[in-house]
């Protein structure tokens, strides 16, 4: 008899292999990315049915095989129901689902913290009222994985001189270098975008903070600084990113992304 096991799981992918069965690429709690065959599920009789949609948290059960494990049993855990009820929604979560696929690796160690932010983030994403709130979610995600994953920001001190940066000193954020400088350290340094101070003490406050504790920015950020904001992640993520990215396009559309002319080389 095959060695079974359990764990809980969010999909990220699926992949066809033949007329009836698919590959699901999903998170794992405990084993970090892994890929599962789906049997017979395009059949209507399949009982795994929906629970192999994308964004889906499941506990499941597999079975192990020599190349790849077989899925056997879903329960799902939570749907996420509303986020595919608003496009935007919808985007963001894709888009969060296309980090982990880049940043996650099998058996990972920081399995349990990825899988619990990724989860935390489709169950706020989805229960999120107003666009604010979705986009002040996606910036969280952006933020915290990136500081699990051992990228995290510097938005405190310049990053050459140590200088405890105020706000009435020009600020640049350093894309390649992942935090701030002061004037005199950004002017032999590549690409850099200059930012205002309150954005650092912004994001600085949300990167210290627990996912679902509310700021005192929460109610005050508006969807400007937010654009802002998620694009200045945006384009820190995909500089570290090991794979290119397919879903950003999205977030490249005038509505969300302001003009970058301050990016400096």
């Amino acid at each position: 008899m095959k060695e079974q096991f359990t764990t809980n799981v969010i999909n990220l992918k699926s992949y066809n292999i033949s007329e009836a069965d698919k590959i699901i690429l999903m998170y794992s709690k405990e084993k970090g990315l892994i890929k599962g065959v789906a049997k017979g599920i395009k059949k209507p009789s399949s009982k795994l049915g929906g629970r192999m949609e994308l964004l889906v948290a499941n506990k499941l059960m597999l079975s192990k095989g020599r190349n790849l494990d077989t899925i056997c049993q879903a329960e799902a855990l939570n749907t996420f129901f509303n986020l595919r009820n608003d496009i935007n929604k919808l985007f963001y979560g894709l888009y969060a689902s296309e980090i982990i696929t880049n940043f996650g690796i099998e058996n990972d160690p920081n399995s349990y913290d990825i899988y619990n932010l990724f989860y935390t983030f489709l169950d706020e994403m989805s229960n999120a009222n107003t666009k604010e709130q979705s986009m002040l979610t996606l910036l969280k995600f952006q933020l915290k994985i990136m500081d699990i994953t051992g990228y995290s920001l510097e938005l405190s001190d310049c990053l050459k001189c140590s200088a405890r940066l105020n706000n009435n000193e020009e600020i640049y954020f350093s894309i390649e270098q992942g935090g701030i400088l002061c004037k005199t350290c950004a002017e032999n340094t590549g690409k850099k975008i200059k930012i205002h101070y309150k954005i650092t003490q912004f994001l600085n406050t949300l990167l210290k903070s627990d996912f679902r504790i509310k700021t005192q920015y929460d109610d005050l950020v508006n969807e400007k600084v937010l654009t802002t904001c998620i694009n200045l992640l945006k384009n820190y993520i995909e500089y570290y990113s090991p794979k290119r990215f397919k879903t950003t396009s999205i977030l490249n559309s005038a509505e969300y992304i302001n003009d970058y002319n301050t990016v400096k080389r």
